[in-house]
């Protein structure tokens, strides 16, 4: 029998084949920050006489003969590290590595939702998403989505449609996704070449991008490296936290102070890893935990938290200006799939984190410093 990666064993079944209802787990798990897709690997443990794209078939079997050919052809399997072809035979000891697509579910409805549209062509959408809206259908989310919001957008004002790459587990066109309760840019691809080409770039870390976020306290070193290891919460069943132990995955965050407000700062944030909740967690323990972010230790905020007591105010100030975490997907940069030249997306903040720095830059304003390294136009950021 084949021997699987530790990470594989999570998501196969009793024989050794890719299980899709554990993969599709395996892909709701994963947060903000964890833009890598799920791998399977295996090494052989005897002889076959058989061809590469044959044995997927076995492994993989929720996907069709087509989907697996373009999985070889999208250089998203390797065989002992090699791209191979789909003739290739395998033998004794061959160690193979597949990026999976998500799993298969179901038709996805349109639903007429309001989209904040950056850019839009043939083969891909760019999106400024926002608060409390989920990127795909989940067990509990059959409607009320990004992707129920696309395919209305394609039928009614646009054209084409999501890519089909992961349409069978009701993901098509997501390739890559932000938390619920996350604004900013996301790009969706609206072919399954684009799709392929796009989420090869983000599996290996060759965008680029940055965040927002608004922490508790005045940071200081202006600039740094956080590089703690994160994994498992030890007793939470769906949490995580900083892991020192041999569970703990090496996980890297660089922070730049961009405005510094008193008892506040606003962040720019580049992630070296893609771990799940790794900004959040970062920024809890270095003791600047995310505005409105109470998983991570961070406070919802009242307009009477940040206006001095007998500055006058149009709303009372007992109302809360944010109560979810102000963090911000700014920017994304990355080649176009098919045009194969560098684009670069600005998503401007809006809602509530849009309020929230307006009010700290009128009445906690302390300085704004420039640093090497920081990317984010502010100007384009935060259109106040």
């Amino acid at each position: 029998m084949d021997t699987p990666s530790d990470r594989s064993d999570e998501i196969l079944d009793g024989g050794g084949n890719i299980d899709s209802d554990a993969l599709f787990r395996a892909y709701e798990k994963q947060g903000v920050d964890d833009d890598a897709a799920v791998e399977a690997t295996f090494t052989l443990s005897r002889d076959l006489d058989r061809r590469l794209d044959s044995y997927l078939t076995t492994r993989i079997p929720f996907l069709s003969r087509t989907s697996l050919k373009r999985l070889i052809e999208e250089k998203m399997v390797t065989v002992n590290g090699k791209n191979p072809k789909g003739s290739t035979k395998l033998k004794k000891h061959d160690v193979i590595n597949v990026i999976l697509p998500p799993p298969p579910s179901s038709e996805i409805p349109a639903e007429e939702i309001p989209l904040k549209i950056i850019h839009e062509d043939n083969d891909l959408i760019v999106l400024n998403k926002d608060d409390d809206i989920i990127v795909h259908p989940a067990r509990s989310h059959k409607s009320g989505t990004l992707i129920n919001a696309l395919a209305w957008h394609f039928q009614h004002v646009s054209s084409g449609e999501l890519s089909s790459v992961g349409q069978e587990f009701a993901r098509p066109g997501v390739v890559h996704r932000l938390d619920r309760h996350t604004t900013g840019v996301m790009v969706a691809a609206k072919t399954d070449t684009a799709h392929w080409r796009l989420g090869k770039q983000f599996e290996q870390r060759k965008t680029r991008k940055r965040y927002l976020a608004v922490v508790h306290g005045e940071v200081e070193p202006l600039t740094d490296t956080i590089d703690v290891p994160l994994g498992k919460h030890q007793t939470k069943r769906d949490g995580y936290a900083v892991r020192w132990d041999d569970t703990g995955k090496p996980s890297v965050t660089v922070f730049h102070v961009r405005e510094i407000y008193d008892g506040f700062t606003l962040l720019e944030l580049d992630l070296k890893t893609g771990r799940t909740h790794q900004i959040r967690l970062h920024l809890q323990h270095l003791g600047y935990p995310i505005v409105g972010d109470d998983i991570y230790g961070g406070k919802h905020l009242k307009v009477a938290n940040i206006i001095p007591r007998g500055v006058p105010f149009d709303v009372p100030r007992t109302d809360f200006v944010i109560q979810r975490q102000a963090l911000h997907a700014a920017y994304l940069a990355f080649t176009h799939p098919i045009t194969d030249t560098a684009v670069d997306f600005t998503a401007p903040v809006h809602g509530d984190m849009a309020n929230l720095i307006t009010m700290l830059r009128k009445h906690r304003f302390k300085k704004a410093p420039t640093l090497p390294g920081a990317i984010i136009d502010l100007d384009s950021a935060i259109q106040l």
